[in-house]
């Protein structure tokens, strides 16, 4: 299985409409392979399990299922499965919009991180919608990506965090480049006791919205504009550098 092209993951699972969508649009573009969650891992964020082995399991032809984290998945498909690097990593389409502070969650960025670690171009794709998909859009869109970071390549430690609305491909306004936007969050937590009389909790992580900056991902999605935000993996603070050193520690 040397030499695949592109490989495809995704964080909510190997049975998402979505990632059937990107497959069938990126199966022209050279040779497929989908190495993905045998379950929804949303919000896992860049876990890695070391705690347990991990089972994959074919499920058809070049499609893989793995049963840990989108992390897992990249790492299993490098070292493991493939045996050397796809020329492209595409994780997606995500169920679910991943903007802003988003990303630091997203199990979908962060398969797109793990490839960036490894050395492979990679993309993240989402479809801003929590209900009623219409994949068509972001598909089509993917499929150009993929062909122009093919033809370019992307600068070193970056990766490509895409947020697709989910309207129909004629009444999308373009594409524009973004910076990361900033999410309110609430602090819904609900309490509740079960049958033996011990409290438990759920963490509600109301979207409250988001803060209006000018050439954000949230500011294009929400002209109907394909939101397409360059991420890098050096997350230094390099403008409190010179304040830290000024500190008596």
């Amino acid at each position: 299985m040397q030499g695949t092209d592109i490989l495809i993951t995704n964080d909510d699972g190997i049975q998402s409409e979505g990632l059937t969508a990107l497959k069938d649009a990126l199966s022209s573009l050279g040779r497929v392979t989908v190495v993905a969650p045998d379950r929804e891992q949303s919000t896992t964020s860049h876990a890695i399990t070391l705690h347990r082995p991990l089972r994959v399991e074919e499920v058809a032809h070049r499609c893989f299922s793995v049963d840990g984290t989108p992390a897992d998945c990249v790492n299993l498909s490098i070292n493991g499965i493939l045996k050397g690097k796809p020329r492209i990593l595409v994780a997606g389409i995500n169920k679910g919009e991943n903007l802003g502070d988003d990303v630091t969650y997203s199990g979908t960025v962060s398969a797109a991180i793990e490839g960036t670690l490894i050395g492979i171009p990679s993309i993240a794709v989402s479809l801003v919608t929590r209900k009623n998909f219409k994949f068509e859009a972001a598909a089509a869109f993917a499929k150009r990506l993929v062909e122009q970071v093919l033809k370019h390549g992307l600068p070193d430690n970056t990766l490509l965090n895409v947020n697709v609305p989910n309207l129909a491909e004629q009444e999308i306004k373009g594409v524009e480049i973004t910076c990361q936007g900033k999410r309110i969050y609430g602090d819904a937590i609900v309490e509740k006791v079960d049958p033996r009389g011990k409290k438990y909790y759920w963490i509600g992580g109301d979207q409250l919205g988001y803060r209006d900056v000018p050439g954000s991902d949230f500011d294009a999605v929400n002209r109907k504009m394909i939101s397409v935000t360059p991420l890098r993996l050096d997350l230094t603070g390099y403008d409190a550098i010179e304040t830290l050193k000024e500190w008596e520690i």
